[in-house]
C-alpha cells in the first residue's frame, strides 16, 4: 500500500542525475571489433541458411520508418533468448540512428552479460561500442525503496493519515513505521518500479529525445501482471477514494453530533487522482497500436510454442498490439548431418508446422532465429545476431 500511495511521487521525480552522469559519456568510440566474413572478434559463426528464411522476415524498415511507435516490448517464456533479441534490437535501432534505451524489468537481469559491460546499480548507463546513443537500465527495486524513502523521510502511519484528514483513526493501528513497511517484501515491487520508470519515459522532458525505448521483460507471468498493473491500480485508487470520503464523511457526522467542529473536506484532486490518471496514461500506451509493439520470443519446442500462444490469447484480451514472433535457436542445415541433429530439426519442422495451425499465433509474422554456435555476448555478437534477426 505504502509503495502505491508514493509511486506517484517518485514516478515523478525528475531523473536528470542519471541522464547528467551519462551525459558526458555519450560520445560513443567506434567499434573495437570489426566484423570480416562471418567472424567477429575471433569468434567464428558457422551459418548456414535455413530453406524458409526469407519468409520470416521481421520487415525491420517497416519498424524503423513508424516514427510514432516508440516502445517494444520483448517477452516470453523463461530461457528462450529475450534478452539477446532485445539487445541486438536496441543495438540495430542505435546503429540505424534512433536514440535508444533498453531496459531489463527482469528482477534476474542479464542485460551486463548480454552487452558484456556493467549495467547494474537501478540507473541508465551508456552502452560502449554504438555509435549512437544508447542508453541501459537495469531496474532494481531496491533503488526504488531508496527512492521512496528519500521523497518521505522517516513517516509515520499516523503522519501518512494526517494528511489525508484520516488522523483521529491512526491510534488504532497503533504506531507503525513507513520504513518497516517499505523494507518488507512487497508482491509486485518489480513491476510497481518498472511502471515507475515507464511514467518517467513517458513524461520527462530529459527523455523525449529518444526515439525508441525496448524493453527485455520478465518471463511471462511477471510480464502478464505487469501489463494488468495499471488496472488493478485503477481499480483500488477508487476504491481507497471512495473510503476515505466514507469514512470522512462518518467522522465529521460523529464530531457534529457532539458539537466538535467539523472536519474540514480534503478534496482529492490529490496524489491518489494524480496517480489514478497517470495510470490511465500509461495503460493506454500498453495499448496503443502506434506507439507500443509486443514481440513474442519462443523456441521450437511444443511447450515452449504452447505458453506463446496463451502469452498471445492474454495479449490480445488486454489488447495489446502483437505484430511479430520470434521463434529461435532453430538448428540450420548442414552437410554432414548426424542422427541427433536430423531428428531434432525434424522436431521443430514438426513444431513449426503447429505455429501455422495456431488460431493465436499464425496470424503473427513469424521471424526465424538459427541456433548459433557460440555464445551472443558485446556489441559486435549483438549487431551479428541483429542482421540476422532484424531484416
Amino acid at each position: 500500500m505504502a509503495a502505491l500511495l508514493l509511486l506517484n511521487r517518485v514516478s515523478r521525480s525528475t531523473s536528470s542525475n542519471s541522464i547528467h552522469r551519462v551525459a558526458g559519456a555519450l560520445g560513443f568510440n567506434s567499434l573495437n571489433a570489426q566484423i570480416h566474413g562471418d567472424r567477429i572478434s575471433g569468434t567464428l559463426f558457422r551459418v548456414r541458411p535455413l530453406a524458409t528464411l526469407a519468409e520470416g522476415a521481421s520487415r525491420f524498415d517497416e519498424m524503423l520508418s513508424v516514427n510514432q511507435r516508440k516502445f517494444y516490448l520483448l517477452g516470453g517464456k523463461g530461457g528462450v533468448g529475450k534478452t539477446s533479441c532485445a539487445a541486438s534490437l536496441a543495438v540495430k535501432f542505435a546503429s540505424h540512428g534512433h536514440p535508444t534505451i533498453v531496459v531489463s524489468t527482469d528482477p534476474a537481469h542479464s542485460l551486463s552479460d548480454s552487452f558484456s559491460q556493467d549495467l547494474s546499480g537501478g540507473v541508465l548507463k551508456p552502452v560502449q561500442g554504438v555509435d549512437s546513443p544508447l542508453l541501459a537500465l537495469e531496474i532494481t527495486p531496491e533503488i526504488m525503496k531508496d527512492e521512496i524513502k528519500r521523497q518521505t523521510g522517516d513517516k509515520s502511519v499516523k503522519n501518512m493519515m494526517d494528511s489525508m484528514g484520516l488522523g483521529m483513526f491512526a491510534g488504532e493501528l497503533g504506531d507503525l513505521n513507513l520504513e518497516d513497511m517499505l523494507n518488507a517484501a512487497s508482491p509486485g515491487i518489480d513491476e510497481i518500479a518498472a511502471i515507475s520508470k515507464v511514467l518517467q519515459f513517458m513524461e520527462a522532458p530529459e527523455y523525449s529525445r529518444f526515439t525508441r525505448i525496448v524493453f527485455d521483460t520478465a518471463p511471462t507471468g511477471h510480464t502478464l501482471r505487469l501489463l494488468s498493473l495499471p488496472d488493478f491500480y485503477d481499480s483500488s485508487i477508487s476504491k481507497i477514494t471512495k473510503l476515505k470520503k466514507k469514512i470522512t464523511a462518518a467522522a465529521s457526522a460523529f464530531k457534529s453530533v457532539f458539537g466538535k467542529k467539523e472536519i474540514q473536506q480534503q478534496e482529492l484532486p490529490n496524489e491518489l487522482d494524480q496517480l489514478k490518471e497517470r495510470m490511465e496514461k500509461v495503460r493506454n500506451v500498453f495499448r496503443d497500436v502506434n506507439t507500443t509493439e509486443f514481440v513474442i520470443v519462443t523456441i521450437p519446442t511444443v511447450m515452449a510454442i504452447n505458453e506463446s500462444s496463451r502469452l498471445h490469447a492474454s495479449l490480445r484480451k488486454e489488447n495489446v498490439p502483437v505484430h511479430r514472433l520470434i521463434v529461435n535457436q532453430l538448428l540450420p542445415q548442414s552437410e554432414s548431418d548426424c542422427k541427433f541433429c536430423s531428428m531434432r530439426r525434424k522436431e521443430q519442422t514438426r513444431v513449426l508446422g503447429l505455429i501455422q495451425n495456431d488460431t493465436e499465433l499464425s496470424g503473427l509474422k513469424l521471424i526465424q532465429s538459427p541456433l548459433l554456435d557460440a555464445e551472443i555476448r558485446g556489441v559486435p555478437a549483438l549487431k551479428f545476431m541483429g542482421d540476422l534477426i532484424w531484416k
